[in-house]
């Protein structure tokens, strides 16, 4: 079922709820997300990319304040600086030593927020809606036809940006007040550093 933005956030939740994988517009490219915490969920968003079982995907959610109420383990350093990048096209890493997430995978948790108008009050497990290794999609046509059909759902939000998050490690702020810069994307290392530079 193919549904535009507006409007589409009901059809979403309905979608995570009942274990779906969905096709949805980040602020940079299109992304599959699910239920983070459903297993068969997330293993068929793996298939669906041809993903590693064994390679991390990100937190995501619609508001920052639902992120840091459920990370609470986040110290004042690294609440700062979520604020400081968050919502916006940052993916960063952070330390995990609940394990909060164990499907998301990986040492650390990757963590995006955004905001596309929608006011989801739960996180999703996302990926971009490509074939692993593959270019990034900024139009719906951009995503394989494979994937496009296969998901529960899709929204349409017309051409997107289509460079992907700058990832940014977070893990050793809190101790050792650094970070250091995993992939550059859509916002550039300048900006990092006058957002990140007095915290």
């Amino acid at each position: 079922m193919v549904v535009p933005l507006a409007g589409s956030e009901a059809s979403l939740g309905a979608c995570i709820a009942s274990g779906g994988v969905a096709v949805f517009p980040t602020d940079t490219v299109y992304g599959l997300c699910c239920d983070p915490e459903n297993v068969a969920a997330v293993r068929r968003l793996y298939t669906l990319k041809g993903r590693a079982a064994d390679k991390p995907a990100a937190l995501l959610f619609f508001a920052l304040d639902a992120a840091i109420i459920m990370l609470p383990w986040l110290g004042e350093r690294a609440q700062s600086a979520l604020r400081a990048l968050l919502p916006g096209p940052v993916t960063v890493l952070l330390p995990d030593p609940e394990r909060r997430f164990p499907l998301a995978g990986g040492r650390l948790l990757g963590l995006r927020v955004i905001d596309i108008g929608l006011s989801l009050d739960v996180p999703v497990l996302q990926s971009s809606a490509n074939r692993s290794g593959a270019g990034d999609p900024r139009r719906l046509t951009d995503i394989p036809t494979r994937i496009r059909e296969a998901a529960d759902l899709v929204i349409d939000a017309g051409e997107l940006p289509g460079v992907p998050s700058t990832v940014v490690d977070l893990s050793e702020l809190e101790r050792g007040g650094t970070w250091r810069v995993v992939r550059e994307g859509a916002l550039a290392k300048h900006q990092l550093e006058q957002r990140l530079r007095d915290i």
